[in-house]
């Protein structure tokens, strides 16, 4: 029943685009196939082979590594605060070790060493090569141009604003339905930045947590690519320059080792403290939204919160990915607050679920469909960036932007039920 329910799902997920589309009709048969073809094929080769399993395992090891490493310099820098109860003397008892993980010091600093990482390795081309052989098979399996196809492979890696700057001197050229598709898989992926953060708030929840992340990110580019083009269909032929085989360097330039080590400080420092603050703003707003919801009165014991609403509200969408309906309030919980508020969040309140609430199975399916930064925070930032790279096309990006929120939203919905059905 739970896979029929994730097929059906796809169906219904897909209909949904159709019936936003601004040409409602039932879409090419070839671009349904690419798109689903591609996340199957992606999500297949991750679940079933052994030899992958074993490398993204390793990754997972290696991102333990990094954490031990961050731990170093917390410690260093904050004193007892920025280590593990475990390895650290601390100058009171410790009654519950759980109570001295504080996130400014032991879970945000993480973003500033992936961020430095990423700009080593961006500097000694290894980012370039995987970037591009990404490009080209988005480019091969579902006809996007060069410059569409490289920003949403950029877009699994970095950010929603950093990988359209790879082709800003193209944007312009962009057909509409291409912009669209930039804008998509934007928020239906997520960074490498706070991939390391995300499983590392996970890790206990599910295991190679990394490696459910990094998979989401790529399955869902194919989904947000095909969705794109179904919502906003290609009416012109005139694309921007191919950019992916030229040869060219593209992206950030960093003249020397140090140089990275230096700027990817730099903006990690600066990402680092948008997510404390964005985090430390959002939980204030939902405190204070539950308190003007307790004012109502309603029968029963358990007050009105934003959570519950959620819960309500997308209960039948987590169903169709293939979620039990006896665990669909609390997954549509989890769900609401991804894209009313960040994905963050909900994977904190995910890790926070009592051990019983939802299966492992669901507990796979909710990770995939919360991996995006499809959300109303996210809906801002996209704005500014894309608007600042290209002035003349403002308005357009603002009216195709809450429209990526769904696009986006579809995209991990899809990815959900996918996982569900290989896992």
């Amino acid at each position: 029943m739970l896979y029929f329910q994730a097929l059906v799902g796809i169906g219904v997920f897909i209909g949904l685009a159709v019936l936003v589309s601004e040409q409602r009709k039932f879409p090419q048969w070839k671009l349904i196939v690419a798109g689903l073809g591609l996340q199957f094929v992606f999500a297949f080769i991750v679940f079933r082979l052994d030899l992958l399993q074993q490398i993204l395992n390793g990754i997972n090891r290696g991102v333990s590594a990094v954490v031990e490493a961050t731990e170093a310099g917390t410690l260093f820098v904050f004193g007892y605060l920025g280590g593990d109860p475990a390895n650290v003397a601390y100058p009171f008892t410790v009654g519950d070790p759980s109570a001295t993980v504080v996130l400014a010091f032991r879970i945000l600093p993480l973003i500033l060493i992936f961020s430095v990482l990423s700009a080593i390795l961006w500097h000694y081309k290894i980012l370039p090569v995987v970037v591009r052989g990404f490009a080209y098979v988005l480019r091969r399996g579902l006809g996007v141009g060069g410059a569409v196809g490289l920003s949403a492979a950029a877009n699994i890696f970095i950010g929603m604003v950093e990988s359209p700057a790879l082709i800003r001197p193209y944007i312009k050229a962009l057909t509409r339905s291409e912009l669209f598709i930039v804008m998509s898989v934007g928020m239906s992926t997520i960074a490498g930045t706070v991939m390391v953060l995300y499983s590392v708030v996970l890790e206990p929840v599910i295991g190679n947590a990394l490696g459910h992340i990094l998979t989401a990110s790529v399955i869902s580019a194919p989904a947000a690519i095909m969705l794109a083009l179904i919502m906003v269909p290609t009416t012109s032929s005139v694309s921007a320059d191919d950019i992916a085989d030229d040869g060219k360097e593209f992206g950030p330039k960093y003249h020397t080792l140090m140089d990275a080590i230096a700027k990817g400080t730099s903006d990690g420092v600066a990402l680092m403290v948008n997510v404390g603050a964005m985090l430390l703003v959002l939980v204030a707003l939902v405190a204070l939204f539950n308190s003007f919801l307790s004012i109502i009165p309603v029968p029963g014991s358990e007050p009105i919160t934003l959570q519950r609403l959620f819960g309500y509200l997308f209960a039948p969408v987590v169903w169709f990915m293939g979620v039990p309906w006896s665990e669909a309030l609390a997954a549509g919980s989890l769900m609401g607050i991804k894209t009313v508020l960040n994905e963050f969040l909900a994977f904190l309140a995910m890790a926070q679920l009592p051990a019983d609430t939802l299966s492992e199975k669901s507990k796979i399916i909710m990770t995939y469909a919360i991996c995006g930064f499809a959300n109303f925070g996210s809906l801002g930032i996209m704005i500014a960036g894309l608007s600042g790279m290209c002035a003349e096309r403002a308005s357009e990006i603002v009216s195709l932007a809450p429209k990526s929120i769904f696009s986006g939203t579809l995209a991990t919905c899809m990815t959900g039920s996918i996982a569900g059905l290989l896992y």
